[in-house]
């Protein structure tokens, strides 16, 4: 199987900052939309954290440097989807750390969805509200559960999902990465099929868009993921752009891995907003990355 993606990332039409980030490292098979919360640009910098920790060490993972597992391994026994969360797991902690040690960043956290690609196998893992949705035989699913106040109640038949879509506590997530020094992570890992495209999106676009709407969008610009992202994102400002947009695609094609390709356009060149996606971690790598943040 090989894959082609394409992102894309805007500030949306009311708010002054990105505090969304994504990564596209075709080369490792990895995919990643986090979007960060906490005031004075916190979220920002957990968002970007986020992105760069896991790509740094999902790199060093698969490269065979013989990193430790951080955690229990994944429950399917796949040593790529134990990497999965152990990367996630880093994350997790280094943003909680960072948290600890400036005032500013105190509460700061960011939601995450990650994909994966491993030959004809996938792994998708999810923290928080932000979403995966598989395009099918012409048809949307979530394949995410939000970790949110609003979808526990509607589990538990407390409200209905059209209730839970206006709900004023929709907005109110029961798991992030950074706000405690451990976190669960969701994981499935299952088999790709050609011709699916999955979407890996922040709030930003699922509060504002129906499921229907997203298909339609896709559909229309498929032979083109960059403008499909740009079609979503161009969706969710028309209908208020209440948030940071963030949009990722993937598309599952028959034929060898070969070279993957990717795509990504960012509303702004800092890694905030994409720079994760489409180069390497910088100078020092993450922890050189800290020691610059911290002395900002």
């Amino acid at each position: 199987m090989r894959y082609v993606a394409a992102a894309k990332s805007d500030v949306g039409r009311k708010r002054k900052g990105n505090e969304d980030s994504f990564c596209l490292a075709p080369d490792i098979g990895l995919y990643v939309v986090a979007d960060g919360m906490g005031g004075h640009a916190a979220g920002e910098v957990a968002s970007r954290l986020a992105v760069e920790t896991i790509r740094e060490w999902m790199a060093k993972y698969l490269g065979g440097d013989g990193a430790a597992i951080v955690g229990p391994a994944a429950a399917s026994g796949s040593p790529e989807a134990s990497y999965l969360l152990s990367s996630i797991r880093l994350a997790n902690r280094l943003i909680f750390d960072a948290a600890q040690g400036r005032q500013d960043y105190a509460g700061m956290g960011t939601t995450l969805v990650a994909v994966l690609t491993q030959g004809d196998t996938l792994m998708l893992a999810h923290v928080g509200d932000s979403r995966i949705y598989r395009i099918r035989d012409g048809r949307i699913a979530q394949v995410s559960r939000d970790h949110s106040f609003v979808q526990e109640q509607v589990e538990r038949g407390i409200i209905s999902a059209e209730e839970a879509q206006v709900s004023q506590y929709r907005h109110m997530i029961t798991r992030a990465l950074g706000l405690k020094e451990t976190v669960e992570v969701d994981l499935i890992e299952e088999p790709a099929v050609a011709g699916d495209v999955l979407l890996l999106c922040s709030d930003g676009l699922s509060d504002l868009l129906e499921d229907e709407e997203i298909l339609t969008a896709v559909q229309e610009h498929a032979a083109d993921l960059e403008q499909a992202c740009q079609a979503l994102v161009d969706r969710a400002n028309q209908k208020g752009g209440d948030d940071n947009v963030t949009t990722l695609l993937i598309r599952a094609q028959a034929g060898d891995a070969g070279r993957r390709l990717a795509k990504g356009v960012a509303e702004r060149p800092t890694a905030s907003a994409g720079g994760a996606g489409g180069r390497a971690v910088g100078r020092g790598g993450v922890l050189g990355w800290l020691r610059r943040v911290f002395r900002g």
